[in-house]
């Protein structure tokens, strides 16, 4: 008697012996190169992290090399700690660079030697920072003591909270501070690239990061903002990277810098070349599945780009959202918070095409100048394989994730008119996230006089994978009927390094040629070879997975 072994779908998927009769849904795409939406701007080049001494540590390096490899523009990136005291040694939501002691007679001295080690990593890539002033030297905190702190993944998040997150009891010295940075980054490294740069003073001041009130926060930026302009009149400064929910605060903050006396120039208004903020979803566990909420973030964009709306003098202003994540702590683990078992996968690559595809919209409808959205998300040096941190790679192994951007950055030129019937409409996500029934088989689509892109993903809020879904899509508009598509695609059998490490048996030390079978499996993946096709011949047709996702590429 015979025995026969059933497949998972996505396995049959990868041999090319599933059908479309396998189809538990069908999306009926249709693109309009022809009809354009607006550009195809690179809002997602901009990454950051708690870390900064991981900047020029030897997986830091790579990831940084990688990323921007992989823009079609120079990569903006953030980090905290950039002022915070300390010998350089790296730890979890930590890191230092004693840029400022004081001598035995309360005299500044500056030591620029490891924020140029992390900066120079940046400029020579040519990625720009976007440079976060704080936090607080211990030698001008009012409260310096405990100053390092010494948090793990499942102790107290207050527990990160100690002297650096205080006022300075000097603000003259804060402001020179930033003063004789920011003049010490144009010897460096010319005015022209400073000029480039943005700079923001600190993070989350209406959250747990500032220990001080909100008309003292306003006056560390009056006085940040003062030094920076002494030292570069055309630098680039703004605030308040709020939380999330924090839009009452930036509202605050928007109109002191419109309207207030300056606490340090005594003058009305401060500098405001760009308004910050963050956006953050808000991941639970139901019935033992992870269930995301990518309403949650969108929102907070929401909230936020109306209270930038309501001021007509900030008509174009720059904006910055300076966190765009699922939710808020990269460095909490799955096994201490299980909310985020997501990350290693194709949950987490998939709501990310899913989120910044509804960030354009959001963007377009509300007519925001967004210049990025920062992922905040990295990798964590010397840390055990795939241990479930929010990063882009682990051990110097590119994550799933990490090829959703690759493949955005391959859209180039204009977006243009796409439509799913199987997408969810921006407000129902906005009103009830993505929880129906019937999986968001959402479409992204681009077009320049060399090349087009259709991005297509197939997610829900739910956790769950076996489905596998038919896409139909209709090329329009296009000049010539003729084309060559290259279709990439990141799924359980494709561009997916953590279904690699499983299957190897999830080794915490693999050898060499496991790792160079990691890093291969790591790399963005076609489905076959290029094929010519015919855009009059009907609909270019093929499978999808849940949580998958495709970029077809055409020439």
């Amino acid at each position: 008697m015979k025995k026969y072994i059933k497949l998972p779908a996505v396995v049959l998927l990868c041999f090319g012996l599933l059908n479309s009769s396998y189809a538990q849904n069908k999306a009926a795409v249709e693109v309009n190169f022809d009809r354009k939406i607006g550009e195809m701007k690179p809002i997602w080049a901009w990454f950051g992290y708690d870390e900064p001494n991981y900047t020029y540590m030897k997986d830091g390096q790579k990831l940084l090399t990688d990323l921007s490899k992989i823009s079609p523009v120079p990569v903006y990136v953030r980090a905290h700690n950039l002022l915070t005291s300390g010998d350089g040694t790296p730890a979890l939501k930590w890191g230092s660079t004693n840029a400022y002691t004081e001598d035995a007679h309360g005299n500044p001295v500056y030591n620029w030697t490891i924020v140029d080690r992390i900066f120079d990593t940046y400029v020579k890539r040519g990625m720009k920072p976007l440079a976060q002033i704080g936090f607080m030297p211990e030698a001008l905190s009012i409260k310096p003591q405990p100053y390092q702190h010494k948090w793990k993944p499942g102790t107290r998040y207050e527990e990160i909270l100690t002297g650096w997150a205080y006022p300075p009891k000097d603000y003259q010295k804060w402001g020179n501070l930033v003063y004789e940075w920011v003049k010490h980054c144009v010897d460096r490294y010319g005015q022209k690239e400073v000029e480039s740069w943005y700079w923001e003073v600190w993070n989350e001041a209406d959250g747990a990061y500032w220990k001080g009130t909100q008309a003292e926060f306003f006056k560390l930026y009056d006085y940040a903002a003062d030094g920076l302009k002494r030292a570069l009149p055309t630098a680039k400064i703004g605030g308040a990277n709020v939380t999330g929910g924090g839009s009452n605060y930036l509202d605050a903050f928007i109109k002191h810098c419109l309207a207030d006396t300056n606490y340090a120039t005594g003058k009305i208004g401060s500098p405001l070349d760009a308004v910050l903020f963050h956006a953050k979803g808000s991941p639970k566990v139901i019935n033992n599945v992870v269930v995301m909420s990518i309403r949650t973030e969108l929102r907070n964009v929401e909230s936020n780009y109306k209270v930038i709306s309501k001021y007509p003098q900030l008509k174009n202003i720059p904006v910055i959202i300076g966190e765009f994540d699922p939710e808020g702590c990269a460095a909490c683990g799955m096994s201490t918070n299980p909310e985020n078992a997501y990350r290693n996968g194709t949950m987490y690559s998939s709501y990310t095409a899913a989120s910044f595809a509804r960030l354009y919209e959001l963007t377009d409808l509300y007519k925001i100048n967004l210049l990025g959205a920062v992922s905040w998300s990295f990798e964590f040096e010397n840390q055990p394989w795939f241990a479930g941190f929010r990063d882009l790679a682990t051990n110097g192994i590119n994550k799933p994730v990490f090829n959703v951007f690759k493949m955005l950055g391959m859209m180039k030129g204009n977006r243009v008119e796409a439509t799913s019937n199987q997408m969810y409409p921006l407000k129902t996500v906005l009103d009830s996230s993505i929880r129906k029934a019937t999986a968001d088989m959402g479409v992204l689509a681009t077009n320049d006089p060399q090349s087009a892109s259709v991005l297509v993903w197939n997610y829900h809020d739910e956790d769950k994978k076996g489905t596998v879904d038919s896409v139909l899509v209709n090329f329009k508009g296009l000049i010539k009927k003729q084309v060559v598509v290259t279709h990439y695609r990141i799924d359980d059998v494709h561009s997916n390094s953590y279904e690699m490490w499983k299957k190897m048996g999830a080794p915490q030390q693999p050898t060499a040629a496991q790792i160079l079978t990691l890093s291969k499996s790591s790399e963005l993946k076609t489905i076959g070879k290029p094929v010519k096709y015919n855009t009059a011949s009907g609909p270019f047709k093929f499978l999808l997975p849940r949580q998958g996702i495709s970029l077809l590429s055409i020439k």
